[in-house]
């Protein structure tokens, strides 16, 4: 891959340089539907959200917690993954691993792909086992909106604590502009990235994204490869129609790192570099999401729009993914060698209809849609994972015996899913007065699955069940002047008691989970519109958790779960080119009525979820070509099970950037990560046995050419 994006880096450097500089421009004629905006510099509380609604509105007309961030404030600020740039924003961490894709999140009191929602260009892939693994790269990212709170209403279930939707770089009208980044930094770590765009008739324009990354890793036998690609090409064929075609790719071999050990209870700083997989390990997740979009203006007040896509992914896992400490011998042992395969297909089309128009003499405007899905999910393992050392390998503390993958379950076929799923749903905003405004939304959900169990000798079992729910959204905007609002909804959501399309036979005899929010807030920009600041107030109960009646004994559907929470944002363009970004976050999440084992578990903290976040970044332009920043995130303590009895400290890390424009097309720009080398648990894994630590200090180094 290397010698390939170089090659054409290479090409497309040669191909510029002979070409005419005084040569006129090719621009899109005029039209009603154009193409999107470059990566734009800047949004605020009047800029259009992708996520918040399907009727374009704005934050301040949104009565909901919405965030954005660009891919050029996220670029500026070094994060190198969406999962860096996400837990920037207001209430949202990370809980991602290995055994979950390593991207997984926290919000509002809810944890993993089952309740925080990921989209890509407002497109979900339904996730088999609950692991998501795409997107990871935020190279060809335009911007990323986050939606806190239920929003199954909007894209179905899964969608309790928050929506996070990644839109990638558009194509765009005008001239052809290339950007090249090449990187270096610790542990060996390389990058080189091409961003390329622009018209190539007067109807047809293009974007490219390739961005390669490997890395040497700062753990033992921790290398890493990954590869992104994003195309797009747009026909805007009339005035009011355009078609674009767009194939994103991603290739990820991440550091396969299932976390440090804990000893008698307790975390070892000289292990945090340790290895204690297999060496012949694997995990590798690749991605391909095609998609056909079409856009018609019909008329003045109608507008279409479709989407038809199909998504492929493959995620491969072999590993000893178990490493626990056995007080009664006081060694390390060595377990779990599990064997994972997914494939899944996925298939659908989305149609909406969006029309302004008069409600009883008021203005009006709705959109009514249409989606269907229709996905194919295998999986293969060696389950039920029993293990050649039933007790475990031991092996040595500091220099572990890296020895071969094996188990006494064989590797085989388990089961195969068909998921169907189609849903209706309509958004209205009407204006009440010139001032007070009225939101709602109505979802109804219909999923059909079916499941083919194998046993070892080949024989299947079929089981199939079929599913159905309704979501909906009443809110109100007052604003108070054209820079600020204030806001009331309440929203309801569902999410499944397990992975949507890998429920096991015995899942499917469970409906979904409900969950309830309401929610209050103030947002509004000030200073001449130097400053936003944002204020909301929610309370959710989510009930019909998978619960062990104390009494009986059997799994029944009795459980509940709630959280309370404040969360602010503040943002800042100070004197002196100065800019400040701030928030922070306080959750109460507990479980209401949950028993496990026997146990009663009311009133414990939910596994992952922190009371505590904020961040805060501080910028300025030294001069024209220097720019500076630097930021804070701070994590408080989680708990890593359910009975509250293992614990994973809180922690603050300090990260810092500097650019330098050298030249009028070259810029130089500098990253330091972990400033002061701190130690700390980003997430956890093995019900908080392992400790998955946060990269130790480190550097990158990169230089950007652009023509």
């Amino acid at each position: 891959m290397n010698k390939y994006l170089l090659s054409s880096l290479c090409l497309l450097a040669i191909n510029s340089a002979h070409a005419d500089d005084t040569a006129p421009s090719l621009m899109l004629p005029a039209a009603t539907i154009t193409a999107p905006e470059v990566d734009a510099e800047n949004v605020d509380l009047k800029t259009a959200t992708t996520a918040g609604s399907r009727l374009s509105l704005s934050s301040l007309q949104t009565p909901a917690s919405v965030e954005s961030l660009t891919g050029a404030q996220i670029r500026a600020r070094g994060d190198t993954s969406v999962q860096d740039a996400v837990t920037r924003t207001t209430g949202i961490s990370f809980t991602g691993s290995p055994g979950n894709g390593g991207s997984a999140y926290s919000a509002r009191g809810f944890v993993g792909d089952g309740s925080v929602m990921q989209l890509y260009d407002g497109t979900r892939m339904y996730s088999g086992a609950g692991t998501v693994t795409f997107p990871v790269d935020d190279w060809s990212v335009e911007r990323i909106d986050v939606l806190r709170g239920p929003a199954s209403v909007l894209y179905g279930e899964g969608a309790t604590g928050a929506v996070i939707n990644v839109i990638p770089k558009k194509p765009f009208s005008g001239e052809i502009e290339n950007h090249i980044r090449v990187g270096y930094g610790s542990y060996d770590t390389q990058q080189q990235a091409l961003d390329s765009g622009g018209s190539l008739t007067d109807t047809l324009s293009y974007r490219l994204n390739i961005n390669h990354t490997q890395s040497n890793g700062w753990i033992d036998h921790g290398d890493s490869e990954n590869t992104f690609i994003s195309a797009a090409l747009r026909w805007q064929a009339t005035d009011d129609l355009a078609f674009t075609l767009s194939h994103d790719y991603g290739d990820q071999e991440p550091q396969n790192d299932f976390g440090v050990p804990l000893i008698n209870g307790r975390y070892h700083k000289g292990l945090r570099d340790k290895n204690y997989n297999v060496s012949d390990a694997k995990l590798h997740y690749n991605d391909q999401w095609t998609r056909l979009n079409t856009e018609w203006r019909i008329n003045d007040t109608l507008t279409a729009t479709n989407e038809l896509y199909y998504l492929k992914a493959q995620r491969r896992w072999q590993n000893a993914e178990n490493h626990a400490w056995d007080d009664a011998s006081q060694s390390l042992l060595r377990s779990g060698y599990f064997s994972i395969k997914h494939e899944q297909e996925q298939v659908g089309d989305r149609q909406t209809f969006a029309f302004s128009h008069d409600l009883f003499g008021l203005n009006s405007k709705t959109l009514v849609g249409m989606d269907y899905n229709r996905i194919h999910f295998n999986l293969h393992s060696n389950s039920p994972y029993h293990d050649v050392d039933a007790d475990g390998q031991p092996i040595d503390l500091y220099h572990p015996d890296r020895s071969q993958w094996q188990s006494a379950s064989p590797y085989r076929d388990q089961y195969t899913t068909t998921t169907q799923q189609v849903s209706l749903f309509a958004e209205n905003r009407t204006e009440l007065t010139d001032q007070l405004s009225l939101v709602t939304g109505v979802r109804r959900d219909i999923v059909h699955l079916d499941r083919d169990d194998f046993s070892v000798t080949g024989d299947s079992t079929h089981s199939d069940r079929s599913l159905s729910a309704n979501s909906w959204k009443v809110g109100l905007v007052y604003e108070l002047t054209p820079d600020t609002s204030v806001y009331a909804q309440q929203a309801t959501s569902v999410d499944g008691v397990g992975g949507l399309i890998s429920l096991n036979q015995n899942q499917q005899n469970f409906g979904l989970a409900h969950a309830r929010q309401t929610e209050v807030g103030f947002k509004q920009m000030f200073w001449d519109q130097r400053g936003e600041w944002t204020l909301a107030a929610y309370h959710i109960v989510k009930k019909d958790l998978l619960s062990r009646d104390s009494v009986t004994q059997l799994t029944r559907q009795i459980g509940e779960q709630s959280s309370k929470g404040l969360e602010a944002s503040l943002d800042l363009q100070l004197p002196n080119r100065w800019q400040l970004q701030a928030n922070a976050a306080i959750v109460r999440a507990q479980y209401d009525k949950f028993d496990q084992d026997g146990v009663s578990l009311k009133g414990n903290r939910p596994a992952e979820v922190p009371r505590r976040t904020a961040n805060l970044w501080l910028s300025k332009a030294v001069t024209d070509d220097v720019n500076a920043g630097a930021g804070v995130r701070y994590v408080d303590a989680r708990y890593a099970d359910v009975a509250n009895t293992a614990v994973l400290p809180s922690y603050t890390v300090m990260d810092a950037t500097v650019s330098w424009k050298a030249l009028p097309k070259t810029t130089l720009g500098l990253r330091l990560n972990n400033l002061f080398n701190r130690q700390y648990a980003l997430s956890q894994y093995n019900d908080g046995q392992q400790w998955i630590m946060g990269e130790p200090r480190s550097f990158f180094v990169t230089a950007d050419y652009t023509f």
